[in-house]
This record gives C-alpha cells, structure tokens and sequence, in this order.
C-alpha cells in the first residue's frame, strides 16, 4: 500500500454553520486515505481545546496523527465566509500552531519511506515550517512523487518561496486564480492555459501539471505531450471546501495504483464534485465508492 503523506497546515475553518477540521495538506491526507492509500499528516497543534478536539476528530475518522505534534502556539483558526455560490473566503490567523512544525526523527524516518508528498506555499509562510517542510521533501527517496498545490491565500507568499517549491516539485496543481500569479513569479510570459502550464511544467522539470477551472473545466498535462480536459460536473453544492483537496488527492492514488493520465484525471473529477455536496473539507463518503 502506498505511503502518502500531507505536510503543513491542520486548523479549523470557522464556517457559518460552525468549525470544520481542515488545512489544505491534512485535506489532501484525508481524502487520499479514502482512496486505499496509508496517509499521514505532519503538522501542529496547540496545547489547547482545538488541539485537543483535533486529535479526537482525526481518530475518529481513523487518520495516522502521530506526526501532529503539541508546541506552545494556538491550534491554527480560519474564518470562512460563503459567497452566494458556496466559494470560500479565508481571514486566516497567524503566530499558530502550524506555522512552527517541528522536524523530528520520526519525521525523517516517515519521509524516507514515503511515496507521495503534498505540500503548499501557505505553511511556508514562516521560517520553522517552511525549513521543516523542504527537509521533508529533500529526504524522501528519489522516486517519491513530490506534489505541490500552491494554495496562494492572502498575501502569504512569495517569488522565492514559490520557485524553490517548483523546484522540489514534480507535480503542479493550480486553480485558475492562481495561474497568472504563479506565471508571473515564475516569469513565464507565454500565452493560453495549456502553454502557460506547458511553459512551467519545462522551465521546472514537472513530469505533470493541473489546472482546475472551477465549475468550468480542468486540465492536466504531462511532461511526454500527453493533455487532459474534463467538464466540471454540475451538482448541487453545499460547499466548496476541501474539494481541491480531494481532487489532489484522487488523482494521486489514482497514478500511484497505475492508472495513466485520463483515468486519473476521471477519477479526480468525479471526487472532488462529491465533495462539492457535501458540508466542510472532510466529510464522509457515505455510498460514494472511490475504487
């Protein structure tokens, strides 16, 4: 079984109707857990009630949290507010938890044996975490499959965070928003979806790139030629968060079990417009068969 893990941030999202367990890499390790894979968390709580209820919550939906460790900072809070179509706006908090992960031997060990990584640029918005996460990478093995879902929220991040990730990645995930941003960081001045990712996926060795678009569409793209694009399916949505989470994350049991790009990418879809109906990041999958 695979070994896959989510590297960053764990909080939780304040929504209208009440808090929600998330962070966009303890999404991912969520959903990926769900897809037949042995996921792992490596992020941070506080020595408080949220650290407390977070511990709880992740066994009872039986996730690996011994890599969630206690430090003397606030379990990390977001406040989310919902526009009229269920997207998310984030007034995320800093000096928490999750913006001083710990690297401990345990870690290093988990990172020598893993097969799959995602990260993000938001947990790198502070020093310790951002050193702890590129140590991770750097010590996994030379065939792990190392994802990078930018997650650009506010103004945590910048040029030389972003390029050392594309570095240290193999995998892009990006949304629409994102992708004129991450273009011009990564001075890339080509025109077009496909070429601007295509331009990217060259200038940084990326052996894929994603590209979601919303409710419209999504691409992916590989680094031998080979494209991808999907309709968004039209469900009725309850909310939208944790659904690029899940669509990371189906798509990446789906290449780890073998499947090739379009059957990945298929399964990518068909997750993450579940999750669209469903209320918070990591709801449970009911009658919903990932296999």
């Amino acid at each position: 079984m695979p070994k896959v893990v989510g590297i960053g941030e764990i909080l939780w999202d304040v929504l209208p109707e009440g808090k929600q367990l998330g962070g966009a890499p303890a999404n991912f390790a969520y959903h990926v857990s769900r897809a037949g894979t042995d996921a792992a968390i490596v992020s941070a709580v506080g020595n408080d009630t949220l650290g407390d209820e977070t511990f709880s919550l992740l066994a009872e939906k039986r996730m690996d949290c011994k890599y969630v460790k206690r430090v003397g900072f606030p379990t990390g809070q977001v406040n989310v507010t919902l526009d009229a179509d269920g997207v998310p706006q984030y007034d995320i908090c800093e000096g928490v938890a999750w913006d001083n992960i710990p690297f401990s031997d345990d870690v290093l060990c988990l990172a020598s044996e893993c097969d799959a990584v995602c990260f993000g640029t938001l947990a790198q918005r502070n020093d310790v975490s951002r050193d702890s996460i590129c140590r991770f990478l750097d010590a996994t093995p030379g065939q792990c499959m190392k994802i990078l879902d930018v997650n650009l929220r506010q103004d945590y991040y910048s040029e030389k965070v972003l390029v050392e990730s594309l570095k240290r990645a193999d995998v892009l995930k990006l949304n629409e928003e994102e992708l004129p941003i991450v273009a011009r960081l990564a001075d890339v001045t080509s025109k077009g979806e496909a070429a601007i990712c295509r331009s990217i996926m060259e200038k940084f060795a990326l052996s894929i790139v994603i590209l979601t678009c919303g409710a419209k569409y999504s691409l992916a793209l590989t680094s031998d030629g080979q494209i991808s694009r999907m309709n968004t399916p039209h469900v009725k949505v309850a909310d939208t968060v944790g659904a690029g989470d899940a669509f990371t994350a189906a798509f990446a049991a789906a290449i780890l079990k073998g499947c090739n790009l379009k059957e990945a990418h298929a399964k990518a879809v068909e997750t993450s417009a579940y999750i669209c109906t469903c209320h918070g990041a990591m709801p449970e999958y009911g009658g919903f068969c990932r296999e």
